[in-house]
C-alpha cells in the first residue's frame, strides 16, 4: 500500500510540475465560459485547444491532445468572424453607406469596435469584446521616454505609426459626428483620440487576412480584415509552419498545422519570417532567439569609420546609393549579412582599385588589403553597436527603477535590446574567427 501511495504521490508531483510547465488552464474562468458558449451558439464545435496562461507567453491556447503535422487545429464559422459586412449589417451601416468620401474598411471596424465596447452589457459581441486586451504594447501606444530607446530604424517607424493614427482620428473626425443620432451621449466623448488608439491596435494585431470583395461604400484601400475571436488567442512561434485559409465549401477559417505538438503544450501559429523590430511594431511583443532577427546599420554609423579626405568617397556613396547597398545593412545570426560586408569592401577600395567597384558588388575578391581592412571595419562597427546597446540597457535599468508606471513597456524595449546584444555578441565572435582565418 505504502509503495502505491508513494507512486501516486511522484504521480500527482509530476502532474502538477507538468502543468506548471505547460501552462495553467483557465477555460473555468467566468469570460472564458462565457465566450465559449457564445461561439458554440454560432456553430464553432468544441476543438481540442483550451485557453491557458503561460510562463513565457501570457495567454495562449493549449492542447488536450498531441497534435500531429496535417492536423486541423481550429475551424471557426463565418459567422464567429467580424468582417467589414458584420459592421454593414449593423445600424452603422446606412451610415456608412451615405457617407462622402467613403471611410476606409479600417475605419469601418474601429468605429464598430467603439460603439460595441461602448453598448456594454447590450453589445451582441460583449462575450468577445470582454477577452480582448485592455491596454496594448505597440509603439504608438508607448511613452516618448520609451520610445527613445528603440534602435533607430525602429524609432522612425514608431513616430511614423503614432503620425498615421492620429492622422485617421482627425480624418474621421466629422464621420464619427455623423453618428450622432445614434448615441444618448456627446459621440466627441465616444469616439476619442484614445478609443481609436486602442481600436487600431485591435485591428492591426489580431486580425487575419481574408480578401472580401470591394463595396462602392468605402474607400479603395483593401478590405482584408476579420477578427476571428478565440483562433487570435494563439500565441505567434518563428519555428512552426501552419497553413491558414478560408474554406469556401466549409464557410469556416482553418489553420492547419505542419508540426508536431505534444499533449498540454502551447499551440503556436506563425505570423509570417518576421524579426523582432517588425513584430514590435505591429503586434507589440518580441520572440526570444528569433532565427529572423537582425540588427541594422544606419549610413551614418557607416560612414563613422571612413576618411572623410577620401577623394572618391562621394562617388563610392552615390554608387551605393543607385545599387541600393545603403539599406538593409545588418548583422544577424550568422555573422555580417553579405550587403554589409559587400557596402563595406566598396567604401574601403583603394584609390588604384576603385575601378573594380562593379566587381566587387558580384562579391568578387579585389585584394587581400582589401578583404583585411573590411573585416576589421566591421568588426570596429559591431564593437560600437554592442558598446551602444549596453549603454541603452544601463538607460533601461535605470528608468524601470524610477519610473513604475513604464515597467511593462521597458521591459519589452529591455526584451528586443537583449536579442540584439546577442546577435552583436554572436556576429563579434564570428569576425573574430574570420579576422583570425585570414592573417
Amino acid at each position: 500500500m505504502k509503495k502505491s501511495r508513494g507512486r501516486t504521490g511522484r504521480k500527482r508531483r509530476r502532474k502538477h510540475l507538468q502543468s506548471f510547465m505547460d501552462g495553467v488552464n483557465c477555460s473555468h474562468k467566468l469570460e472564458y465560459i462565457k465566450l465559449k458558449k457564445w461561439l458554440k451558439d454560432r456553430g464553432f464545435e468544441d476543438s481540442n485547444l483550451r485557453p491557458a496562461e503561460f510562463c513565457g507567453t501570457g495567454r495562449g491556447l493549449m492542447t488536450t491532445k498531441a497534435l500531429q503535422a496535417g492536423d486541423l487545429i481550429i475551424s471557426l464559422p463565418e459567422k464567429c468572424l467580424l468582417t467589414t459586412g458584420t459592421v454593414l449589417s449593423s445600424c452603422l451601416g446606412e451610415y456608412i453607406m451615405k457617407w462622402k468620401p467613403p471611410v476606409s474598411p479600417l475605419i469601418a471596424l474601429c468605429t464598430f469596435l467603439i460603439a460595441e465596447k461602448h453598448a456594454g452589457e447590450t453589445s451582441l459581441w460583449k462575450p468577445y469584446l470582454d477577452v480582448l486586451p485592455k491596454t496594448y504594447t505597440c509603439p504608438v501606444c508607448l511613452e516618448h521616454d520609451v520610445v527613445n530607446l528603440l534602435p533607430e530604424p525602429l524609432r522612425k517607424k514608431a513616430e511614423e505609426q503614432r503620425m498615421t493614427v492620429h492622422e485617421l482620428y482627425v480624418s474621421s473626425k466629422a464621420f464619427f459626428s455623423s453618428l450622432q443620432p445614434l448615441f444618448a451621449e456627446n459621440t466627441g466623448t465616444i469616439f476619442n483620440y484614445s478609443a481609436l488608439e486602442w481600436a487600431w491596435c485591435t485591428v492591426n494585431t489580431r486580425t487575419i487576412y481574408m480578401k472580401h470583395s470591394q463595396r462602392e461604400c468605402f474607400s479603395l484601400a483593401p478590405d482584408v480584415y476579420a477578427l476571428a475571436p478565440y483562433l487570435d488567442l494563439l500565441n505567434h512561434s518563428p519555428n512552426v509552419q501552419v497553413k491558414a485559409a478560408f474554406n469556401e465549401q466549409k464557410r469556416s477559417y482553418e489553420i492547419q498545422t505542419n508540426s508536431q505538438c505534444k499533449k498540454y503544450e502551447e499551440v503556436f501559429i506563425c505570423y509570417g519570417p518576421h524579426d523582432n523590430q517588425r513584430l514590435l511594431l505591429e503586434y507589440g511583443f518580441v520572440a526570444m532567439d528569433n532565427p529572423h532577427s537582425s540588427v541594422c546599420v544606419s549610413p551614418d554609423t557607416l560612414l563613422k569609420y571612413f576618411p572623410p579626405l577620401d577623394k572618391q568617397r562621394n562617388a563610392k556613396l552615390s554608387i551605393l546609393k543607385d545599387h541600393d547597398f545603403l539599406e538593409n545593412l545588418t548583422f544577424g545570426w550568422d555573422g555580417p549579412s553579405w550587403r554589409l560586408l559587400t557596402a563595406l569592401k566598396l567604401l574601403s577600395l583603394g584609390a588604384d582599385e576603385f575601378t573594380c567597384w562593379r566587381r566587387t558588388l558580384l562579391g568578387d575578391v579585389i585584394s587581400a588589403r582589401n578583404e583585411e581592412q573590411t573585416l576589421n571595419i566591421t568588426a570596429k562597427i559591431c564593437h560600437f553597436l554592442i558598446e551602444e546597446t549596453q549603454h541603452v540597457l544601463l538607460q533601461i535599468s535605470q528608468l524601470k527603477r524610477n519610473k513604475e508606471n513604464l515597467k511593462k513597456h521597458l521591459a519589452l524595449v529591455e526584451a528586443l535590446r537583449l536579442e540584439d546584444l546577442k546577435i552583436l555578441q554572436k556576429s563579434a565572435e564570428i569576425l573574430c574567427n574570420l579576422t583570425v582565418a585570414t592573417t
